[in-house]
């Protein structure tokens, strides 16, 4: 109990329904928002389950983002990601 109570605290800058949206453009449009943020802030992204679920959160997590919340609401996941500072490997 005492650990949803913390994550209750966590302040949402951005969010981003892709219930309905398939791999990988659910992804896409995730690192799409996340570029457009600043560093720190927090995203909700609400996604199916099945693949997306499974997918979403990995790859930004492979991209240096930190997940900090998946929650389960009725037949669909809430999921948290915090902002870090990721350069664009390559690409200088």
């Amino acid at each position: 109990m005492f650990y949803r109570e913390i994550m209750e605290t966590i302040k949402v800058d951005q969010n981003i329904d892709l219930r309905g949206v398939s791999c990988p453009l659910n992804y896409v449009k995730t690192k799409l928002k996340l570029e457009e943020m600043e560093v720190e802030q927090v995203l909700e992204v609400l996604l199916d389950d099945g693949e997306s679920i499974v997918n979403v959160p990995r790859s930004v997590k492979e991209d240096g983002h930190k997940i900090l919340e998946i929650e389960q609401v009725e037949d669909y996941f809430k999921v948290l990601v915090k902002k870090e500072n990721v350069t664009a490997g390559g690409l200088e």
